[in-house]
């Protein structure tokens, strides 16, 4: 029974982070430049990119340490998403605010 409720418990939370992931990824891939004039926002688009792949490797390090991690047993899969997750959302915040400090030196 207790099997059985990991089980779930695993399913529900793998789609739930899924649908989320998919949201971030897709809005972190989509620049926020639309508050932008337009004449900006080809810029803004550009700066965007140019943060996404300067990011790309520390984003890509920091998931295989959690799977390090939880291979060792040190974290367990809801806390592996849970961090999965905190760490998107701060590491996109940190690009918007340097999205909108370079903007503001343009």
């Amino acid at each position: 029974m207790k099997r059985r409720i990991d089980q779930y418990w695993w399913s529900f939370s793998v789609l739930l982070v899924s649908s989320f992931l998919t949201t971030s990824v897709s809005w972190a891939a989509d620049p926020p430049c639309e508050k932008y004039p337009s004449v900006k926002q080809a810029r803004c688009a550009e700066i965007w990119k140019e943060l996404n792949k300067k990011d790309g490797p520390i984003i890509a390090q920091f998931g295989l340490d959690q799977q390090k991690r939880r291979e060792d047993g040190k974290i367990n899969a809801q806390q592996h998403l849970a961090e999965n997750m905190i760490f998107i959302k701060q590491s996109t915040e940190k690009r918007i605010e340097r999205l909108k400090e370079r903007m503001a030196d343009e």
